[in-house]
């Protein structure tokens, strides 16, 4: 199932509505949040269908309680969850540098009792001329869609990053243990519904001001941004 978060373009929203897409349709969930819909048991009430074109999707997970980027099994960083952002932003560093690094990631959602509930695309945006660890503290982008978990497919799943329409790097992501990952997060505390995993990253991608930026990831879908001329 191809979950998200969308507003209708006449009906702008902050958070939106959870949503179900089907081909070039958009079925809106009667669940206040993706997190409220993994906890009540990955079911909702179908209300309104929309055409995919008359919507905008937004970022499936506004406000995380954490956010874990893995570069291995057992080490991660914790990033700025107030730095999630959506699809079809315009991303700048506050030091205003030309040029940004992307780290392309596939970011697990936690859903009901710790478990993952599903998969999405996060783009870890850092400025290589501000100091760590304020060099990726600025913007991470999420969504638009979260693939559940059932239904996420390969274990080494394709990436591909494309630069102003034109393919930057196309690349398996490493090999992950998401259940291990979830175990290593859990150890010691507690995990919540909209928790953030974010396995290793793709290679670095250079992407200068006024870049239009896309990732893709096979069996999941593609996260647009641009930088910030």
């Amino acid at each position: 199932m191809r979950l998200c978060m969308f507003h209708p373009l006449e009906h702008p929203m902050e958070r939106g509505w959870v949503g179900r897409i089907e081909d070039d349709h958009v079925v809106h969930l009667a669940a206040q949040t993706l997190q409220a819909f993994f906890t009540g048991g990955g079911t909702a009430r179908e209300h309104a269908v929309y055409p995919r074109a008359g919507v905008r999707l937004l970022a499936p997970v506004l406000h995380p309680p954490a956010v874990r980027l893995f570069d291995g099994m057992r080490s991660f960083a914790f990033a700025n969850p107030a730095a999630i952002v959506g699809p079809g932003v315009e991303v700048s560093s506050p030091s205003g540098s030309e040029e940004l690094e992307l780290h392309a990631r596939i970011a697990a959602v936690l859903g009901a009792e710790g478990a993952i509930g599903g998969y999405s695309v996060l783009a870890e945006w850092r400025d290589p001329a501000r100091p760590a660890p304020k060099d990726r503290d600025f913007a991470l982008g999420l969504g638009p869609v979260v693939l559940t978990a059932e239904d996420f497919g390969p274990a080494e799943p394709d990436g591909t990053v494309r630069l102003d329409g034109a393919e930057a790097l196309r690349a398996p992501f490493a090999a992950f243990d998401w259940e291990e990952a979830r175990r290593v997060a859990a150890d010691g505390t507690t995990l919540l519904p909209g928790d953030l995993l974010a396995g290793p990253p793709l290679e670095a991608i250079a992407a200068s001001a006024g870049s239009r930026v896309e990732i893709e990831v096979g069996g999941i879908g593609i996260l647009d941004a641009s930088v910030a001329a």
